[in-house]
């Protein structure tokens, strides 16, 4: 059997928006063998694969430096590695006598001796799985954190002739927009609907916005009212090629068919990659969506205020954070303070509690202007750090639906010595409430979710209860 590691994020969204550094680590702790993690320097040479070695360049890495690594008990990391280790034997149809856990005492460096012996005893006996043993591995360690901003990822594969402005996968969007996790906090009710055709398969198909998924491969995508695994087939990444089989429902017209989308490479609308866009709504709101907050972000949503300000009265700002899956608390902090001086945005907090503030840059001039927040399941991160300041310090109100409830803290990269990335927080975040936000979300203050009616008929909600609130 064949693992496939998939990158979670590029190179760029990994060192540079995803998350910007905390505090300096505090260990950078080295393996025995004396290999020490540490922050990349540029970009990584070519990826080589992955090897006891790097699993104990990791190990050691995370106890080091992560958030709780002064408490974490190191066992659970080894105890989830060797499962894997076992369960990816027996899934190519063999077991082995020697695979059998050693006994940990609870001495880090003891127990991972013991580890090593063990797994290096055990994959010198199926050298034909030792890479895909040591992927899965490594893998089950990182798991078992349970945190959301831990990854380990590898430099994204991209398919031939790719280019910035490419998608890939069956061309389409639905409201629930990314694989359902285990542990994903988000809650999402039936219907699963198509919001966005991108082009490809699904638009060369005739797929429309608001047209119903009633099942996936032959899987329906809820049961009993919880999102299930089906619902992965809608977002393949390369090299995945596998048709997926839809079947549909049209609602205004009561048409049912079926249609096997096969995914692939297809041009997206460049203005839509835009990660901020704006307009003026109702003749007298500026409306800007922000998509990330990636680098000077937060400089182009205020350019875009004070244009669309130019010779007129604005009633508000619409901000719309839906889809935003997060980038720089630095950016976050940046926008808010264009909203409030002399606050604390959001805390950093180590695990035995001592926090740091994140204060307002009090040298950003302030709009002085209403400002409305959409929101949605997608907004993530450092989304969440800005829409929880809005709320905790009233800065304005919150209409859609509850924000992703994944923002565990701003992660650090680390450059392994296979020329891979893992990543995590130093630190885990509060909001200016110390209230914890990571895995329960913000709640919008007025819950407007969005209708397959809705979508197909071109409606927004969300948008025109923003601008009713802005005007009364």
């Amino acid at each position: 059997m064949t693992v496939v590691r998939i990158a979670v994020a590029g190179l760029a969204l990994l060192l540079a928006a995803a998350c910007s550094p905390p505090a300096p680590p505090r260990g950078q702790a080295a393996t025995t063998g004396g290999t020490v993690c540490a922050p990349p320097q540029g970009r990584p040479e070519a990826e080589t694969p992955t090897t006891i070695d790097v699993i104990e360049q990791a190990y050691f890495c995370i106890l080091g430096n992560y958030y709780s690594g002064p408490t974490l008990d190191a066992r659970s990391l080894l105890t989830a590695g060797f499962l894997a280790l076992t369960q990816e034997i027996n899934r190519d149809g063999r077991d082995l006598p020697e695979a059998t856990m050693p006994a940990l005492t609870g001495d880090r460096k003891a127990d991972w001796t013991a580890f090593e012996a063990a797994y290096r005893k055990i994959t010198d006996q199926v050298p034909d799985l030792r890479d895909n043993l040591a992927i899965v591995t490594l893998e089950a360690m990182v798991a078992a954190l349970g945190d959301n901003h831990a990854r380990w990822a590898g430099q994204p594969e991209r398919p031939p002739d790719y280019y910035d402005g490419d998608g890939y996968g069956l061309g389409l969007r639905a409201n629930v927009s990314a694989p359902p996790r285990n542990d994903d906090p988000r809650v999402t009710l039936p219907p699963l609907f198509v919001t966005t055709v991108e082009g490809g398969a699904a638009q060369a198909a005739g797929l429309r916005p608001g047209d119903i998924v009633e099942s996936i491969n032959g899987m329906a995508p809820f049961l009993d009212g919880r999102t299930t695994p089906a619902i992965a087939a809608l977002y393949p990444e390369y090299p995945d090629t596998r048709p997926v089989r839809l079947r549909l429902l049209r609602q205004d017209t009561g048409r049912r068919w079926t249609v096997s989308l096969k995914p692939g490479l297809y041009p997206r609308d460049l203005a839509g990659l835009q990660v901020v866009r704006s307009k003026l709504a109702d003749d007298d709101v500026a409306y800007v969506r922000m998509t990330g907050f990636t680098p000077d972000s937060a400089n182009r949503v205020l350019r875009a205020v004070t244009r669309l300000r130019t010779g007129r009265t604005l009633s508000g700002v619409v901000l719309d954070l839906r889809g935003n899956g997060g980038g720089s608390p630095a950016e976050a902090t940046r926008l808010l303070s264009a909203f409030t001086h002399g606050k604390n945005t959001a805390y950093q907090c180590t695990v035995n509690g001592t926090c740091q503030a994140t204060p307002t840059d009090d040298t950003v001039e302030l709009l002085n202007l209403p400002l409305v927040v959409l929101i949605d399941r997608d907004c993530a991160s450092a989304c969440e750090h800005f829409s929880s300041a809005v709320k905790d310090l009233r800065l304005g109100r919150l209409v859609g639906t509850r924000t992703a409830g994944v923002i565990s803290g701003p992660a650090q990269p680390y450059l392994l010595a296979n020329n891979t990335l893992l990543s995590f927080p130093a630190r885990h975040h509060l909001g200016p409430d110390r209230e914890v936000i990571d895995r329960i979300g913000v709640p919008p203050d007025h819950h407007v979710p969005l209708t397959p009616g809705d979508a197909a008929a071109g409606r927004d909600p969300v948008l025109a209860k923003a601008l009713t609130l802005l005007h009364t």
